[in-house]
């Protein structure tokens, strides 16, 4: 199963949303011209706008509007995200941070923002934009608490569980929320796809974490090790310090954060495995999954409740 199979039965609703994105960022500024060509080259998964459309029934604007807006601020955090980082390449290309300059890149998501709420006016959902404005908050908490704990080799599992529920899954619950929201389902739905998308989102970031230690560069798109280099200590090296008897907080409290060499990178990783951070951060992710599934038994008369759960499972799965 991949994301492919999973969205074959909403292939042309994303063939469209493609269609619309380019259209609602034409402009005539050359600037953002050439920005969004660029970022056009390695495009995603698109996977909040198809999360929105597996939860909604209906076509309508309001589900375009919904779709466009979720995916501009998904967009504009990565452009925030790789200034923060220093990231210099996502998706297997430049970020715009490296290719132009930070200021550009923090400018742009800038620009998306304002563009994503311009279109959530035209929806004229009271509901639709309060579920918006919230995620988009929590997306900052999120991503204010990560600055901080960066580098602080203490932070507890319940902490980290908390800045990638504001940071990631804020968004994938606003994505499950607003097709339930724009199809018009009962308040007790909304909530429970809400609710499913902020577990698969959790499952999603806890892979994205492990990718970042044991996946292939050639499918992720991304130096392995960010993380490390970053001094963002992620669950797996959170379980394995808390396991481990001896004095590595220390040890690796020198190496985390600066210039990491592929050796040093090498003993992380292999610390990792053997204090058991690999083995718990995917029991972790799998029981997000397994949450995210309950949800979606628990409801009746879902059209696209298989494509969901395949979803769902694959959160926890991927390679990429």
């Amino acid at each position: 199963m991949d994301f492919s199979k999973v969205f074959a039965p909403i292939s042309s609703r994303l063939e469209e949303f493609e269609k619309e994105f380019r259209s609602v960022l034409a402009t005539d500024s050359a600037i953002i011209r050439d920005i969004t060509e660029h970022i056009y080259g390695a495009p995603g998964k698109r996977l909040r706008p198809a999360l929105l459309f597996l939860t909604s029934d209906n076509h309508n604007e309001s589900v375009k509007y919904a779709a466009l807006a979720i995916e501009l601020i998904h967009t504009a955090t990565l452009l925030h995200d790789d200034v923060i980082d220093e990231s210099r390449t996502r998706r297997g290309i430049e970020t715009v941070s490296h290719k132009w300059n930070n200021l550009i890149s923090v400018l742009m998501g800038d620009y998306f923002f304002a563009r994503a709420f311009g279109l959530l006016v035209k929806a004229d959902s009271p509901r639709l934009m309060a579920s918006f404005a919230r995620a988009t908050e929590r997306v900052s908490v999120g991503e204010l608490n990560q600055a901080f704990y960066t580098g602080n080799f203490e932070i507890a599992e319940e902490t980290y569980l908390r800045i990638i529920a504001d940071k990631t899954a804020s968004l994938f619950a606003c994505s499950a929320e607003a097709g339930a929201i724009c199809s018009g389902r009962n308040g007790n739905i909304i909530e429970s796809l809400k609710n499913y998308g902020e577990n698969i989102g959790l499952a999603f970031q806890i892979t994205d974490d492990l990718l970042d230690l044991i996946g292939e560069t050639k499918k992720t798109g991304k130096t392995l090790g960010s993380d490390i280099r970053e001094g963002w200590v992620t669950l797996p090296l959170i379980k394995a310090l808390q396991n481990d008897n001896g004095n590595s907080h220390n040890r690796f409290a020198k190496m985390l954060g600066g210039d990491v060499k592929q050796s040093d990178f090498e003993d992380v990783l292999s610390f990792v495995r053997d204090n058991g951070g690999i083995e718990y951060a995917e029991q972790r992710a799998r029981q997000y999954v397994e949450k995210a599934v309950d949800i979606l038994n628990g409801l009746d008369g879902l059209p696209m409740k298989n494509a969901l759960e395949n979803l769902a499972n694959l959160a926890a799965v991927r390679d990429r």
